[in-house]
């Protein structure tokens, strides 16, 4: 699946969007320790500080043995992980500590990189440099086997507070434990409405389908506390004023996601790993009216939802069902009710009638996503359905329409709930096999 051209959201274009932040949210953006504030001030999980350099003298107030390890040393105000120390282990003996990549440094080496920070030789942005010293947050179990040493991270990106896209950066040998493609950790696109893995890329540019000297698939892995994820990079982006932006997030094993930074300039490359155009997303959901963080991510898995696992379903085998099949659609209490519905292959979005949505309690303030505009009558409800048809429960967007208010079916199953599916007259082709 190739991306189209007139999707892609180049650099250029890029800027269309980040001008939409206000002044007052790049800050965050540019500075790791004002981030970590804010994130405290509105109670979203962040990696705690265990200490902070603004000058060479406060070199002088640390002890290295007294920080717990694992431990990580940054710039507060850097980019694309340069300058980022991690310590994974320490010489209960001697003043020694062993990096991600194996290195054994001293606690006067470690002196020296916080020198350098501060020196802003690692720096990105302003004329003030500082040194954050904080936890590193350990792999969470379900990712362990998939990394070399360091923590994957997941990126997202979240314009008008929804979820459009979103990697996980799995650190690699090449890498040296670091969750960072410009050093050669693998990107992998993930599916907006299940959380699991799609495409992926190492580093910036090969395109992948197995881990590198492995048999292991990139796609189908399932990233733990997905909907968490989507929810706290959506408060995180509220919280700062961000229109548009990047959040990074680690999954810590027992509180689980955790923001990293907040990156208003976010790269570009998450849609190799997704082979999908953040231009197209980004259009999508310009100008729809939000609740909050829950309502933003409804919106995203009804509007993105990847057809990789619809595609797994067709290998195990193909399901037929007639043009009028029974359904099971799930109320406002989750209760089923058979159903019968039409399948109108002209539509791309399923419908359901007007009545038939209030009855089942689903046409309420909180299951509304957006309104969309129907040729006759005009901007209708889109509303969130639960419903199961043959052995397939699914979750999808139905547009609200009158006009089947009156008629003998009340659902109409478009294309994109089809997928999986063939379609045809069961009856009619058990009679024509009778008489061959």
């Amino acid at each position: 699946m190739a991306i189209k051209p007139a999707h892609i959201l180049g650099m250029n274009a890029r800027y269309k969007y980040t001008k939409k932040n206000p002044y007052s949210a790049k800050k965050y953006g540019f500075s790791k320790l004002k981030t970590k504030e804010l994130l405290r001030k509105y109670k979203i999980l962040t990696a705690a500080v265990f200490h902070t350099f603004e000058t060479l003298s406060d070199l002088d107030n640390i002890n290295w043995e007294t920080i717990p390890v694992p431990f990580v040393i940054k710039p507060a105000s850097g980019s694309a992980g340069k300058g980022i120390l991690v310590i994974i282990s320490k010489n209960p003996d001697k003043l020694e500590w062993q990096t991600s990549d194996g290195v054994i440094i001293t606690d006067t080496e470690l002196n020296l990189h916080i020198g350098n920070i501060l020196d802003g030789e690692f720096s990105t942005w302003g004329s003030t440099h500082r040194a954050i010293v904080e936890e590193m947050i350990s792999t969470h179990p379900d990712l362990i086997k998939y990394s070399f040493k360091g923590t994957p991270d997941i990126r997202v990106i979240v314009f008008n507070s929804v979820p459009v896209m979103a990697m996980t950066r799995i650190p690699t040998k090449e890498s040296k434990g670091k969750a960072n493609l410009d050093q050669g950790a693998l990107g992998l696109g993930i599916d907006m409405a299940t959380g699991t893995t799609t495409f992926g890329v190492n580093g910036k540019s090969g395109i992948i389908s197995k881990f590198p000297g492995t048999k292991k698939n990139v796609s189908g892995i399932q990233i733990p506390e997905w909907n968490s994820i989507l929810e706290t990079a959506v408060k995180a982006s509220e919280a700062a004023g961000y229109v548009f932006m990047g959040a990074d997030l680690f999954i810590h094993p027992d509180k689980g996601p955790m923001i990293v930074e907040l990156n208003g300039y976010p790269g570009l490359s998450i849609q190799l790993c997704n082979k999908a155009g953040l231009k197209k997303r980004l259009e999508r959901v310009e100008g729809l009216e939000i609740r909050d963080a829950k309502h933003g991510v409804k919106i995203s898995q009804a509007l993105f939802a990847h057809n990789l696992t619809v595609t797994a379903n067709i290998e195990k085998g193909i399901q037929v069902i007639p043009t009028k099949p029974e359904i099971t659609i799930f109320d406002d209490n989750n209760k089923g009710h058979l159903t019968n519905a039409l399948v109108n292959t002209s539509r791309y979005r399923s419908a359901i009638s007007e009545k038939y949505a209030q009855q089942l309690g689903i046409l309420d303030i909180d299951d509304l996503l957006w309104r969309q505009q129907e040729s006759i009558e005009g901007k209708v409800p889109v509303v969130e359905v639960k419903f199961k048809l043959k052995n397939k429960k699914q979750k999808t967007a139905m547009v609200v329409i009158k006009k089947l208010n009156k008629s003998k079916h009340k659902i109409e199953l478009g294309r994109m709930d089809l997928q999986g599916f063939l379609v045809g007259d069961i009856e009619k082709d058990r009679n024509q096999g009778q008489n061959l």
